[in-house]
């Protein structure tokens, strides 16, 4: 899919638990969303978006968002950090 930036949307319960749980600000899911380095399909509807090194203080990361488009304004699913650049960057 095209890169675009997506500002408006909304945390599940399950996303705001899981960055809780793991670390990660709402401003930085908010600005992975702003700023989209990569998307992918995950099934029909809901993407994965990659934010890399650039984003991520922890060298050797990336930042993985979660996020269901077929909802207006999409969910924000899950959020995670990686360090299987290899297997997730494109």
């Amino acid at each position: 899919p095209d890169i675009k930036p997506i500002r408006e949307f909304v945390f599940t319960d399950h996303a705001l638990n899981e960055m809780a749980r793991r670390q990660i600000s709402e401003e930085d899911v908010k600005t992975v969303l702003a700023n989209p380095e990569q998307m992918e399909m995950a099934r029909e509807g809901v993407l994965y978006i990659n934010r890399g090194c650039r984003w991520e203080k922890r060298q050797g990361q990336i930042l993985r968002v979660f996020v269901d488009i077929h909802l207006t304004p999409p969910d924000v699913v899950t959020v995670y950090r990686t360090s299987k650049i290899e297997k997730y960057w494109r």
